[in-house]
Order: C-alpha cells, then structure tokens, then sequence
C-alpha cells in the first residue's frame, strides 16, 4: 500500500507543478486579435504604440518571457529578463541574465542597472511589458545610494536566518533599493506599463510579490526599523543598513511612492498564476486517483515544524477515525511556512516539514507526507523537497540515523538523502510557494 500511495502523492505533486507552469498562465490570459493584445480582460491596440519593451526578474520569467514571444513576435522591439542561475531558457527577442538568488549578487546589480536603464529609455507612447515571479526581489538589487550590494547581502541573510515572513523582508528590501516598491513604475513613466505576476506570496498581495517593483508602496522606513527591533538585528546588520533605514523613519530620505502618486495612473498589474490554481489542479488529481480531499487552503504560513506536526495529527485523525473525512483521504495545503535557524545542518522548508511530520506519524499504518517547493529548490538544496512515511523512520533507525537529532540541527537533506527520498525535480520555470500533501489510506482491516 505504501509504494501505491507513495506513487500517487508524486503524481499529485506533478500535476500541481503542470497547473503552475508559467508559460500556460501567459497562454491563458492572453490573446492577441490582429494588434489588439487582450490580456486578463485588459485591451491593448498594440498599433498605437511606438515601441513594446518586455522587462522582467523572477524565476518564472524565462518561460513566461518565451510564451508573449510565441504570442508577440517581432512586436516586442526589444527586452531584457533577469532569472537564477540554472533557470535560463532559449529566447529569441528578449535577453535574458542570470544572477544570485535568494542573496543577491553582483550579476544582480549589474542587471538591475540594464533594467532600469530599459526603464528610464521607454516614452510616453511606449508599452512596457514587465514579468514578475518568485524571486523578482533578490534578482532586481539596485542598492540605495551609500548601501553596498555586501550590506544588502548580510542584510538579507540576517532576515532569512531569523525567521522574518516574506512580507517583512521585502518591506525592508524595498527601502534599500533604487527599483522595489513602485519604483520601476515611476522610473517608466510616462509609458504605459503592464505587469503579469506569478505570485509567490500567501493572498497574492501586489506590493509584496518581487517587492512590488510597479505597485505603489504602503510600508514605510519606520515599519522597516519596526521589523529590524523586532528580530533584534540592530547589533547584526550592518551600520550603514541601519542608518540609512533611521534617516529614512526621520525624513531625511524620499519614501517609496505611494498610492495617489500620478505616476502609476499608467501602470496595470495582473495577477495571472498562484498557488490557488496549482492546489486546485492537485485536487483534482487526488480525486481522479479515488482520494477524498480535504483542503486545508493556500495560506499556511507559521514556523515549519508546528504547521507539520499539527498537519500530521490530522492525517492521523483520518486515518484512525475517520474525521473529518474517511479514508483513503488527501490533506492538501499550500503557502510558506519559515524556519527558524538553530542547528548548523543543511535543508529547507520543504525538507523540514516532512521530517517533523515523519516523526509525528511514527507508527501510522499507511500514511504518506510529500511537500515541496513549486519552484524545484528548497532551500540552498538541488532538491524540491521530500516523501516519508511509516518505513522512513524504520528505515532510518536501522541506519542509525536519529530524526529528532536531524531535525534539531536543520539538518533534513543530510537526513533524508541518506535514505534516497529527496523530491529532485529541477528546476520548473515557476514558483508558486509550497504544496503539502498526506495521503491516508485504508486500514488494513476495512
């Protein structure tokens, strides 16, 4: 039973990953009727614009960037995209760059510099076409003037190593920056813009996703030191980091555009993908395969191993009992949950989940748990994420390898490629945040 459900639980995974594709997401929300570009119910008469500039960032870019090609052709005049090393694809038209992510690089700054430059080139009877998926934020570094990309770059790893949401680290992102926070927007005003976003954020908020490089901004400098106060980084970042942020809360530096700001009565954005419609698709398949499904949303967030192991006693809730479905059952869930670092080991969230959920199934009969990262990464790991079920921790203790041990030290990849259960995907070309899944089959009684 646990080979089927094990085979099962990958192909409801796949069949998320196809739902997220973001070539489809451009196919679907975009047509073009002779020059007249429709897209997600905005209209375009493509003959009215001097010039169509495709800019971008984000991991899902390359492959969206190839699906307006195939849409557009030699329309667009000219174009550049910025993606993460390893996740380029061929195009024709658009260039395409390749830079550090999630900590920022020089690649990056040296990008972000041709973007803005595209930008600020674009007249007011130009079309800016601008793509943005998960990762646009650390793809797209233009540090603020006296920041160096080394203090953005500490600046980033203090945030991620202390458990900030990704909300609260783009808040700050955005006010270290030349081009976050709708200041992409600004810059490529007058020309009218047009922004089609993957989202990689729980509630698909558009001034957060990538940073909202096109949305007008609502956080603030002083949110940003509220942030820095609350994880106790003043001592860890960098002094510049946090001088700049203090001149910006006393008004001694210009705050990101905010809404009512003129120069965004041009720019649409356009959620076009996101992890609802990837868990949709994944529903769907557990229900061709016989499953009863039991959603549990696209919004989880918290610290890993909590979300897990309270997904777990659910699973296990079904399986003993029954409630809240009989099974065989399938708990679905997406979003981005975080990990706080305290161990020295190697792993992502993704990997996390699946071993605290492990360890909390310990004894279940015929439970399977898969999580993984849409976008093929977890972590700063080759692999998506990872499967378990009853057998992996039997298999584990033969092989002398203590789960709780692993698990203290953040140490789940070494854990689990030690007994071959890595989800190694590759790169996808999208992300979507994360998708959990149980699979609860029969008692062997029923």
């Amino acid at each position: 039973m646990l080979d089927e459900l094990r085979q099962d639980a990958h192909a409801i995974f796949r069949a998320a990953l196809e739902a997220a594709d973001p070539a489809k997401a451009v196919r679907r929300a975009a047509r073009l009727d002779g020059t007249h570009l429709t897209i997600a119910g905005h209209a375009y008469d493509l003959s009215a614009f001097g010039h169509v500039i495709v800019l971008g960032a984000g991991k899902g870019t390359p492959a969206m960037a190839s699906a307006l090609e195939d849409l557009l052709g030699d329309r667009i005049a000219h174009g550049l995209i910025v993606t993460k090393y390893g996740h380029e694809l061929p195009l024709r038209r658009i260039e395409t760059l390749v830079a550090g992510h999630p900590v920022p690089d020089e690649k990056g700054v040296q990008a972000a510099q041709k973007v803005q430059a595209l930008a600020r080139d674009a007249g007011p009877n130009d079309l800016v076409i601008v793509l943005l998926s998960g990762g646009g934020s650390a793809l797209l570094p233009a540090p603020a003037q006296k920041i160096s990309l080394e203090e953005k770059q500490a600046t980033t790893r203090a945030l991620l190593r202390c458990g900030a949401t990704i909300g609260e680290l783009n808040t700050v992102r955005k006010h270290l920056s030349r081009l976050k926070g709708g200041q992409l927007g600004k810059i490529a005003a007058p020309a009218k813009v047009l922004t089609l976003i993957i989202s990689d954020v729980i509630g698909d908020p558009l001034d957060v996703i990538a940073s909202g490089p096109t949305v007008p901004d609502t956080s603030t400098f002083a949110q940003c030191l509220e942030i820095v106060g609350r994880y106790k980084l003043d001592r860890e970042l960098p002094q510049a980091i946090v001088d700049h942020l203090r001149r910006g809360a006393a008004g001694e530096l210009d705050e990101t555009p905010k809404p009512g700001d003129p120069a965004f009565d041009a720019v649409t954005n356009v959620i076009i993908g996101n992890n609802a419609l990837a868990l949709e698709a994944a529903a769907a398949k557990a229900a061709d395969l016989g499953y009863t499904v039991h959603a549990l949303g696209s919004d989880v967030e918290g610290e890993t191993r909590e979300v897990a192991a309270q997904q777990a006693r659910l699973a296990r809730e079904v399986f003993e009992r029954g409630q809240p479905v009989s099974p065989p059952a399938c708990l679905l869930s997406g979003g981005e949950t975080t990990v706080t670092i305290t161990g020295s080991g190697k792993g992502g969230r993704n990997q996390e989940f699946v071993l605290a959920a492990a360890i909390e199934l310990d004894g279940a009969e015929a439970i399977v748990v898969l999580s993984g990262g849409t976008d093929g990464t977890d972590g700063p790991t080759d692999a998506a994420g990872t499967i378990a079920d009853v057998a992996t921790l039997a298999r584990a203790r033969e092989a002398l390898l203590d789960a709780p041990r692993f698990l203290d030290n953040n140490d789940a990849y070494t854990f689990f490629a030690a007994l071959d259960d890595l989800l190694i995907t590759g790169p996808t070309g999208t992300n979507v945040m994360d998708v959990h899944l149980f699979l609860a089959g029969k008692p062997a009684t029923a």
